[in-house]
């Protein structure tokens, strides 16, 4: 079962980089705006690129409001990853986005 937290819960963890942050949304979203410290991998590019995750690492898995990250998480853990969806993506973050 993929394991699932609020973005809220994480806000101190995320600047702690207890974790690492992957954002699937497109390019062209991620560069209109993201959570700090996120790295992007989009959706359309995840099975092709996966490989260079490392797998001895947690993930924490965003987008805009949870359904692709939760798609991306079901792909990953199929795989092995260790990976967490965040709920409510970016448009719950109580932060500012870096662009």
């Amino acid at each position: 079962m993929i394991k699932v937290v609020d973005i809220k819960a994480i806000k101190e963890d995320l600047e702690a980089k207890a974790f690492n942050l992957i954002d699937v949304r497109e390019a062209d979203e991620f560069a209109a705006g993201r959570v700090p410290g996120a790295v992007n991998l989009p959706l359309s590019e995840l099975a092709s690129r996966y490989q260079g995750l490392a797998a001895d690492k947690p993930y924490h898995i965003i987008c805009q409001m949870g359904t692709r990250s939760a798609q991306a998480c079901a792909f990953l853990d199929s795989k092995g990853y260790d990976v967490t969806n965040i709920s409510g993506g970016t448009s719950a973050w109580m932060g500012a986005l870096e662009q």
